[in-house]
């Protein structure tokens, strides 16, 4: 692990690459097909038929949709393929009734794509492939077709299907494309596929054809630090350097946070330090923002005051999501005057600014400060979110809620109430089990489920009655809280006449 650490940090070079290999331009087909208003009960009984004789004999089924009237249009078809987005058969034997009774009918890029999506995701790879050589055939493939059948087969684990789906185009006219590669390889290592080993095999199988460029590296590099595959990532880095590419700076600060991620706040640091010194004039607000985020987290103030004063003297402007970075790590320092003095001095502190705070303020067990930030934030304008109400939910109950004696403050009977009214009777069940035997350890109450399951109308009576008890018992800022949210729940007029809470706790 410490070898290829120090690897990470090795002296980069600068090499303007250039592309040598000649790329012919995707041959499409446009064909333009106005879009008209589908007949909506035209539409349910065609997906009706389908359906329901979808293994029927290919005679029966097109004799049933002989019989129904439909709109022989390009939108029409896109609209069955949305009635079955995981099913191919009904999707597929529409598309051949189509070609063998509406010659007439115009397939396009989209409506094939769309097909193709639907197929990929029932994982029938056999039709797949079939239906990826007639496109090909047909001249109907586009950047959005790659994307499509490399996230399709290589989530199939089929990587020789990969690379041979590369020479498959190429036996049709589209060449060898280092711009098509990099669209394929960002679209596998991003959008929550974590396809990232298998875009390495193909562009790495693909590299006889396709001279690869720093932009597929990075893509490779954000992949494999989005995996929590640090040391594949560090290899991948070293193989760039060594090839002649400077890193992007998309790439840097992607491996600076992995490193704060996971522990090596050292190395971070010197690949930061080494960027200031090399490439000065590349660093902006973002690579500051985010080495100021993990200096405050990790409590290096010093340095994240250093970096703070070294942004203002190169003239960035600071914005206040940074500034909330700052005051968070302050707060949690006990620095909490110097917090406040912060937070004073921004015009306009902005939702991020008041987290910081009233993060802080939580994490150093003082609730009740961090309620009059929430009254503050809220006179001054700046309408809370769930994740404030969730924060100051914690910090006044605790992670695992309140579990009074008196049931109408009691969060395991007002979450176990909502979870009925919502119709999850069976977990509302498995959660009273888990909590009858109290020699069991209580599990973490799960704010967000206990909010969301009265966001409606009905809530803001039963937040404005639990405000009520709240208040008898004492517990104001948890009323203030509470009341505040079924206030947001209610309707938009009644929202729009709500008053203020400017009303301190102290001075009640």
């Amino acid at each position: 692990m410490s070898q290829s650490l120090n690897l990470v940090l090795r002296r980069t070079s600068t090499l303007v690459f250039s592309n040598t290999l000649t790329a012919q331009p995707f041959l499409i087909r446009h064909n333009h097909n106005p879009i008209s208003p589908v007949n909506q009960d035209q539409l349910l009984r065609v997906c009706t038929v389908l359906f329901q004789q979808q293994n029927s004999p290919e005679s029966r089924l097109n004799s049933k949709l002989a019989s129904c009237e439909f709109q022989r249009t390009h939108e029409f078809f896109l609209q069955v393929c949305n009635k079955f987005p995981f099913s191919w058969r009904p999707i597929y034997r529409f598309y051949l009734h189509t070609q063998s009774h509406h010659p007439h009918f115009n397939h396009t890029p989209v409506s094939f794509n769309k097909m193709l999506d639907v197929i990929g995701k029932s994982r029938n790879i056999d039709l797949f492939w079939e239906v990826l050589a007639d496109m090909a055939r047909r001249r109907f493939v586009n950047d959005k077709t790659f994307v499509i059948a490399l996230r399709t087969l290589g989530g199939a684990r089929e990587l020789k299907k990969c690379v041979e789906f590369f020479d498959l185009m190429n036996s049709n006219g589209y060449r060898y494309n280092l711009r098509t590669l990099n669209k394929v390889v960002e679209a596998m290592c991003g959008g929550g596929w974590k396809l990232v080993e298998e875009a390495k095999f193909v562009a790495f199988k693909l590299k006889e054809w396709i001279r690869l460029d720093g932009v597929i590296y990075k893509h490779l590099v954000r992949g494999f630090c989005d995996k929590g595959d640090f040391i594949e990532a560090s290899k991948i880095w070293n193989l760039m350097v060594d090839e002649g590419f400077d890193p992007d700076v998309d790439a840097v600060e992607k491996m600076i946070e992995t490193l704060f991620k996971v522990n090596q706040c050292d190395e971070a640091l010197k690949l930061f330090q080494t960027m200031r010194f090399k490439r000065m004039d590349e660093l902006g607000l973002s690579t500051y923002r985010l080495v100021i985020k993990w200096m405050c987290k990790k409590g290096m103030m010093s340095d994240a005051h250093e970096v703070f004063k070294e942004m203002r003297e190169r003239g960035i402007r600071i914005d206040n999501l940074t500034l909330g970075f700052v005051v968070y790590g302050l707060v949690t320092k006990r620095r909490v005057r110097e917090a406040y003095s912060v937070v004073e001095g921004i015009d306009v502190p902005d939702l991020s600014v008041y987290h910081g705070l009233i993060k802080g303020l939580v994490r150093l067990r003082r609730a009740g400060e961090a309620t009059q930030v929430f009254r503050e934030m809220i006179r001054r304008g700046c309408e809370p979110t769930m994740h404030t109400y969730i924060m100051l939910l914690q910090g006044h109950l605790g992670k695992r809620g309140r579990k009074g004696s008196d049931p109408l403050i009691n969060f395991d009977t007002i979450f176990v109430g909502g979870m009925v009214k919502a119709g999850r009777s069976k977990e509302a069940t498995k959660y009273v089990e888990r909590v009858m035997n109290r020699g069991m350890e209580v599990p973490r109450f799960d704010y967000n489920k206990f909010l969301h399951y009265f966001s409606n109308e009905e809530g803001v009576h039963m937040f404005e009655d639990m405000g009520k008890k709240l208040r008898e018992v004492g517990l104001f800022d948890l009323a203030d809280i509470l009341e505040r949210y079924g206030q947001k729940m209610a309707t938009r007029d009644r929202r729009r006449n709500r008053c203020l809470i400017t009303e301190d706790a102290n001075d009640r």
